[in-house]
């Protein structure tokens, strides 16, 4: 998280990691305000080695997520809370818009964020695999019991 602003965000993430089963840290570290903590910190994870997806979380000017792809050879995936009024665009487009080389991607919900990350694991965690797909059945059971009963036909 780009701060402790983010907490909040990032919960809504970990708590599908934590529903998927799958382990994560989260750290506050600023690319503009502690950028020597972030690098320390990415150091640590890239010297450890072993599968990884870094979910980064910044609001306003994310220099946050493009940092730490810049960084890395792990996926990264920008998750950023939209702020809103006059500047909310342009919140947005920090995320986006990256300089060549420098390729986040980019899911604005926080869920979905997480569901992404654990698909990328699932490439070489089958257990992360199987969560995708149960996940995935859970999502199609809850739906087909709302159709059961809140579907309806019209008699004409």
């Amino acid at each position: 998280m780009g701060s402790a602003s983010d907490a909040e965000h990032a919960r809504r993430a970990t708590a599908l990691l934590d529903r998927l089963g799958v382990a994560w840290s989260s750290h506050v570290a600023s690319a503009h305000k502690t950028p020597a903590r972030l690098l320390e910190l990415l150091e640590g994870y890239e010297a450890a080695g072993g599968p990884r997806v870094y979910l980064t979380i910044a609001g306003r000017s994310n220099a946050l997520s493009g940092m730490v792809e810049a960084q890395v050879a792990a996926p990264v995936i920008a998750c950023p809370p939209l702020g809103s009024g006059p500047w909310a665009p342009f919140d947005l487009a920090s995320s986006l818009r990256m300089p060549s080389g420098v390729a986040p991607l980019v899911v604005l919900e926080p869920e979905n964020a997480a569901l992404a990350a654990v698909k990328i694991l699932g490439l070489v965690e089958p257990r992360h695999e199987e969560a995708v797909r149960s996940y995935q059945a859970a999502q199609r059971e809850k739906l087909e019991r709302a159709d059961a009963e809140l579907g309806r036909e019209g008699t004409g």
